[in-house]
């Protein structure tokens, strides 16, 4: 194909083309791209005469790729990325007249400790913007940056796809809340003792806390999880239970005098909370503006 054959290209198609392989699902794609399902479906036939090939298959409830679909995706997605970036860097970006749909993935610890200052200062900046908020996690993040369902995030990160880039913000220290009005710190017999409360997105009842009191020999009994932070301020209040927070969380939950939140009574092995975004967006001037507030009042210095 020529240049002058680009012309009988729709770019449209090739933006549905992509989202059908990570979706591999037609209502899904639709909802993804805020196209109903009928259009998506036109498009894979228009896509399937573009390519002279199925592209996708049924296979019971899913549909698979065929070997040229994923031939075409692997050439193409580099392609998309190269473009967006282009037209971004074209874009100039203006905070105070923007109508721009900001979609960030956050770990609830983040949401719910550092993101409503962030929030102020970006509506004090960028009056007429909007954002869409996804719950992410290390599990999650991955996923959502690849899909494009967000264009940043922040959470403690592992794996991230290959065109993402990532950034530390802080180390994740923590607190220790509790609602009782007795003098002094907990000893790490007493934190041992008291019956925990523990956030845990996924409903495991043990996580990195755990590890770091088996190096030291101890353990402790949680008898709740709860999957966000909310939460605790009134599961904790008049009770004996405790719970070990990310520091910036606990300072939150605390900030109306019912909670204490104290060091922990032994060492902790201190995970880090990043940035991670895709780098197609790494050249937007929105997506920048974007990222430089999220270091500003969500990074430790």
């Amino acid at each position: 194909m020529n240049r002058n054959d680009l012309r009988r290209v729709d770019m449209n198609l090739l933006v549905v083309f992509e989202a059908l392989m990570i979706e591999r699902n037609l209502t899904r794609v639709g909802e993804k791209l805020f196209i109903t399902q009928p259009t998506v479906s036109a498009a894979l036939a228009r896509l399937r005469d573009l390519f002279d090939d199925p592209l996708l298959i049924r296979n019971g409830r899913a549909m698979e790729p065929t070997p040229r679909a994923m031939q075409i995706f692997s050439e193409l997605a580099p392609a998309m990325d190269v473009i967006s970036a282009a037209i971004s860097r074209a874009k100039s970006f203006e905070p105070a007249s923007s109508c721009n749909v900001f979609r960030l993935g956050l770990s609830d610890d983040a949401e719910f400790g550092l993101f409503p200052a962030l929030l102020q200062a970006l509506r004090e900046e960028a009056p007429q913007i909007s954002v869409v908020v996804r719950r992410a996690n290390f599990l999650l993040m991955p996923g959502l940056l690849a899909s494009g369902e967000i264009s940043v995030g922040v959470s403690y990160t592992t794996d991230l796809p290959a065109n993402a880039k990532r950034r530390k913000l802080r180390d994740i220290g923590v607190r220790v809340l509790r609602a009782d009005d007795r003098p002094g710190p907990l000893t790490l017999d007493e934190y041992c003792a008291r019956p925990h409360v523990m956030v845990s997105f996924s409903g495991d009842m043990s996580g990195n806390i755990d590890l770091d009191l088996a190096r030291i020999g101890r353990c402790r009994k949680v008898v709740l999880a709860v999957p966000q932070f909310g939460s605790l301020r009134t599961l904790l209040r008049n009770t004996e239970l405790i719970a070990t927070v990310p520091d910036y969380a606990a300072c939150a939950l605390a900030d109306d005098g019912s909670l204490r939140a104290d060091p922990a009574p032994f060492e902790i092995c201190e995970a880090e909370l990043s940035m991670a975004w895709s780098s197609a967006h790494d050249n937007d001037p929105a997506e920048r503006w974007l990222r430089e507030r999220i270091l500003q009042f969500m990074a430790r210095d």
